[in-house]
């Protein structure tokens, strides 16, 4: 599968894999460099740079690089305490041109940096003479191989307070989980990854980028008819809180749900009436007479959560929405109304669950799991296994989990679609390729992606009601696009 994100530690196996498969790993390091210097070519012209090496094979690459780049006409030269062993003190043997130590000094007159210091897999702070030549480096353009030096490639996350901040970052084979998780992904710049001769079949995980290669939209048949679309029920909130709800059943309706109703309370009967049109409306009191409504298994998935308020109604609510058996996500009110006794939901989630927290949301739901997990993505997973579906863990860098331990970043969200309802679209989005029977994982995943799309498509100024009007160009590009029919 495409898209596959590789942690360190599953990149340094694949490399192994490449060279014990044949691949020497001089041209692997020779390849990576290549990469670099093509990336730089084409799109800065040729100038004064300073390539920054460390000692390991990240520093022999920028050897490589800066080799290149000098072929190119660039002027160059490279900083370095030494100390390269194995390839990289080969690739430092066959470089002839300016090497200077490792000092701020070293960036006088440079108009373009490569930070060639460290790779994805550095652990610690950057300290010493890397520290001080990354502090110097104010606002010169750098170019990073892999990562930027002083910044996590697994997690994202800085290091310590020196770090880089690169323009371009290139990397190798696979992306790795700090090029997408926040603030990794800013650090980085555009990054371009390349390949460098590693087999495909080197690449052993079970996280994924979210891009349309992940999933399959549920486009409907030539025979088809609505009730083979399914049909989504969203739960409402009195009568002074009924917008979300009809937020998240219009997300439902445009993404392709046959038919999408919202269950409304009595109070809430004559608003609701007023703003819905395709939209139908279905009265119900209480949980049994949600519970009522559900035993129409033609409604076969169900939103609850947004703008429903929160407490033991709203417990009892979700109750009968869980006993149902449809497919259903949680969101909002339906997460927090259980932050005292989360266990009680757990017992009665199941696998076409999906839930949908920001972090404060998680928080409730698994407290301390955020600050105790590695990165993102860990809590996630450990939280999809702990509730037994798939966790939705909503971000400028949302990571989708199942409880099978697949998982998936989905980093195309522009900063714009942090507005007051988005959320509630998203959830609606899930429900209504639930309702046409996606699974609980894909579902997620693909309301997801197509939500950011949609934000992207929209730009700046967007609010939550453009969302799901803008829908449809990202489905229409989606059909134009070969292999996803």
């Amino acid at each position: 599968m495409s898209g596959e994100i590789l942690t360190t530690v599953e990149m340094a196996k694949a490399d192994a894999l490449a060279v014990a498969w044949g691949v020497p790993s001089l041209t692997l390091m020779e390849n990576a460099g290549r990469a670099v210097a093509d990336a730089i070519v084409a799109r800065f012209r040729p100038c004064a740079v300073t390539v920054l090496c460390g000692p390991g094979n990240n520093g022999g690459d920028g050897f490589v690089v800066a080799r290149l780049l000098d072929e190119e006409g660039f002027t160059v030269r490279v900083a370095s305490d030494g100390g390269q062993t194995g390839d990289a003190d080969h690739m430092a043997a066959r470089w002839s041109g300016l090497t200077v130590a490792l000092t701020p000094e070293a960036l006088s007159g440079a108009r373009l940096v490569v930070d060639a210091l460290f790779g994805a897999g550095l652990s610690r702070p950057l300290e010493g003479a890397a520290a001080q030549v990354v502090d110097a480096l104010g606002g010169l353009p750098v170019v990073a191989i892999d990562v930027p030096s002083g910044v996590s490639g697994d997690s994202g996350l800085p290091l310590g307070q020196a770090h880089v901040t690169a323009a371009l970052t290139v990397t190798f084979f696979r992306k790795k989980p700090g090029h997408l998780l926040l603030p990794g992904r800013a650090l980085c710049g555009e990054i371009v990854l390349a390949d460098i001769g590693i087999p495909p079949e080197a690449a052993e995980t079970a996280l994924y980028e979210n891009t349309p290669a992940l999933w399959r939209y549920p486009w409907p048949q030539a025979a088809g008819h609505k009730y083979s679309r399914g049909h989504c029920l969203v739960v409402s909130g009195p009568a002074h809180a009924t917008g979300a709800a009809r937020l998240a059943a219009r997300g439902a309706l445009r993404i392709g749900a046959g038919l999408v109703s919202v269950a409304s309370p009595p109070e809430a009967l004559a608003v609701n009436a007023a703003h819905l049109t395709a939209i139908m409306l279905k009265p119900f009191e209480g949980a049994a007479g949600l519970a009522a409504l559900l035993e129409d298994r033609r409604l076969n998935s169900v939103v609850i959560g947004p703008g429903i308020g929160v407490g033991g109604e709203t417990r009892a609510l979700v109750d009968a929405v869980l006993k149902s058996g449809a497919a259903a996500v949680l969101d909002a009110d339906a997460l927090t109304s259980f932050r005292d006794d989360p266990e009680a939901l757990f017992n009665r989630l199941h696998q076409d669950c999906v839930l949908t927290p920001h972090a404060g949301e998680f928080e409730r739901l698994f407290p301390g799991l955020l600050d105790d997990s590695a990165d993102k993505v860990a809590a996630a997973r450990a939280a999809a296994a702990r509730a037994g579906c798939t966790v939705l863990l909503k971000g400028g860098d949302t990571v989708i989990a199942g409880p099978d331990g697949k998982a998936a970043i989905t980093a195309n969200a522009p900063p714009w679609l942090a507005t007051a309802g988005a959320g509630d679209v998203l959830a609606g989005f899930i429900a209504g390729l639930l309702a046409q029977k996606s699974p609980a994982f894909d579902a997620a995943c693909a309301g997801a992606w197509l939500h950011g799309d949609a934000a992207a498509r929209f730009g700046p100024g967007l609010i939550a009601e453009d969302l799901p009007e803008i829908l449809p160009k990202s489905l229409a590009r989606r059909l134009a696009t070969p292999g996803d029919t």
